[in-house]
C-alpha cells in the first residue's frame, strides 16, 4: 500500500507537470490542415519501457512533419485538475486526452531510454487524412476519451488512425508477435522487476486476462505495435510495399528498455507470504496441540485479508475498470473475512463463527478448483497466503 501511494504521488506530480507544459504551449502554432499535402510526413514514435512503474509498457506518439515544423500528437495526457479527478480515476473513469505537444520530444526522454522513429510509406492524401483526424481528436471539445489499458490507449489510438488512413485493417497475424500469450503473461513480462505492482495487478484483474489474445490485441503494448507495422505491406497503387519506409533510432538504449534491476528476493511478495505462512504454521501447531485459538492472530490476519477483500469487491462490482470481471480472487479475499476477525470476541458467536470458517474453507476449495482448471491464473505469492487463512479456519473449526 505504501508503494502504491508513492507511485500515485509520483505519477500525479509528473502528469501535472506535463499538463502545465501542454497548456503553456497551447498558443504555439498548430499544423495547417489546409496547406499543400505534398510536404507532409507522418511517423510513429515509440518510447521503450522506462524505469518508473507508469513507463514499463512504453509509449507511442504520432509525429507529423509539415514543412519546417514538427508536431507530436500524444494520447497519454490527462488533467489532474478536472472535477473529482481522483474519485473518478478510482472508479475506473480514466479520462485521457489527445494533446499536441511542442515541436520537441516531450518528457519521455531519459538517457538510455531507447526511442525509435518509423516513417510511414503513405500517400500525401493519406497523410493529410491522418493529420485531419489527429487535429479533430486534439480539439478541446473532442480531446477527452475514456482510456482503457488493453483496448484504447496511447498505442491503440495511433494504430486505429493508421488503419483508417490506409483504408484497410492490417493483418497482424502475418507480423512478428508472440503466439499463444495471454494479457496477464504479457503484463507479467513487462512488470517482471516490479513484483509488488504485479502482485496488485494479479489481485485486481480477473479471468479475462487469462485468455489467449490475437496479434492485433497485443498491440496495446507500444513495442508490439512498432514491431507489427514494420512487417506490414500496403498497396498504394504501385504494388505491395512496406508500410514503414524508414526506421531511425532517435535515442540509443537497451532493447529491453530502461528498467530497474530485479527486486531482491527478500523484498519479494512471495518471500513475505512464505514468512507469513511459517508464522501461521507455528501458531496453528500450538493451537492445535492445546486445543485453543489465538484470537489476536486471527483478528490481525483476517482484518488485513478482509480489507483486501473490500478492495477486490469494489474493483470488481463497483468500479468500471477494464478486465476485472469475473475475478475469482473474490472467493478467497472477500469482505466477509472481517467477520472472522470480529466474531472471536463475541461470547455468543461461537456457532456463527464456526459456520463462517466452514464457508471460508468451502470457498478456498472452490478457488483451488479455479486455479487447477486454469480458469484464472494466480500470482505465486497467493498460495502461501491462502494456505495461511485455510489453516486458521481449520484450527478454528476443530476448536469449536
Amino acid at each position: 500500500m505504501i508503494q502504491f501511494l508513492k507511485n500515485i504521488t509520483l505519477i500525479t506530480a509528473i502528469l501535472i507537470s506535463t499538463w502545465t507544459q501542454m497548456w503553456a504551449q497551447s498558443e504555439s502554432p498548430r499544423p495547417d490542415s489546409t496547406a499543400t499535402t505534398d510536404n507532409i510526413e507522418v511517423s510513429l514514435i515509440t518510447f521503450y519501457p522506462g524505469d518508473e512503474i507508469f513507463e514499463v509498457f512504453g509509449h507511442s506518439e504520432i509525429l507529423v512533419t509539415k514543412g519546417k515544423n514538427a508536431y507530436f500528437f500524444n494520447y497519454g495526457v490527462f488533467d489532474f485538475n478536472s472535477p473529482n479527478f481522483l474519485g473518478r480515476y478510482i472508479m475506473g473513469e480514466t479520462d485521457y486526452m489527445c494533446a499536441i505537444m511542442p515541436p520537441t520530444l516531450d518528457g519521455g526522454i531519459k538517457p538510455g531510454r531507447k526511442i525509435i522513429k518509423q516513417d510511414l510509406n503513405i500517400t500525401p492524401e493519406q497523410a493529410q487524412q491522418m493529420l485531419d483526424m489527429l487535429l479533430t481528436n486534439a480539439r478541446r471539445e473532442n480531446c477527452v476519451y475514456r482510456y482503457r489499458h488493453f483496448s484504447d490507449n496511447c498505442s491503440t489510438r495511433p494504430r486505429d488512425i493508421i488503419e483508417k488512413a490506409i483504408g484497410q485493417k492490417i493483418d497482424y497475424s502475418k507480423c512478428d508477435y508472440v503466439v499463444g500469450k495471454t494479457l496477464r503473461q504479457i503484463m507479467t513480462y513487462y512488470t517482471r522487476n516490479y513484483p509488488w505492482e504485479q502482485f496488485g495487478i494479479d489481485l485486481a484483474l480477473g479471468a479475462a486476462c487469462d485468455t489467449v489474445v490475437d496479434a492485433r490485441t497485443q498491440t496495446f503494448v507500444p513495442l508490439f505495435l512498432m514491431n507489427a507495422i514494420s512487417n506490414v505491406e500496403v498497396d498504394n497503387g504501385n504494388g505491395p510495399e512496406k508500410l514503414v519506409k524508414a526506421t531511425n533510432v532517435v535515442m540509443e538504449g537497451d532493447d529491453k528498455g530502461l528498467v530497474l534491476p530485479p527486486t531482491p528476493w527478500y523484498l519479494h511478495p512471495l518471500t513475505v507470504a512464505i514468512v507469513l505462512l511459517i508464522f501461521t504454521v507455528i501458531i496453528s501447531y500450538q493451537n492445535w496441540k492445546h486445543r485453543k485459538v489465538s484470537r489476536w492472530y486471527d483478528t490481525l490476519l483476517f482484518t488485513v485479508a478482509g480489507l483486501a477483500g473490500c478492495v477486490i469487491f469494489f474493483v470488481e462490482f463497483i468500479s468500471t475498470h477494464e478486465a476485472v470481471l469475473p475475478n475469482y480472487n473474490i472467493l478467497w479475499l472477500h469482505p466477509l473475512l472481517l467477520l472472522l476477525a470480529i466474531l472471536p470476541w463475541i461470547k455468543r458467536a461461537k456457532k456463527p463463527l464456526r459456520w463462517a470458517h466452514l464457508i471460508n474453507i468451502a470457498l478456498i476449495a472452490t478457488m483451488a478448483v479455479v486455479w487447477v482448471s486454469g480458469l484464472q491464473v494466480a500470482n505465486a505469492a497467493f498460495y502461501p497466503i491462502v494456505a495461511s487463512t485455510l489453516l486458521r479456519s481449520l484450527v478454528n473449526v476443530r476448536r469449536q
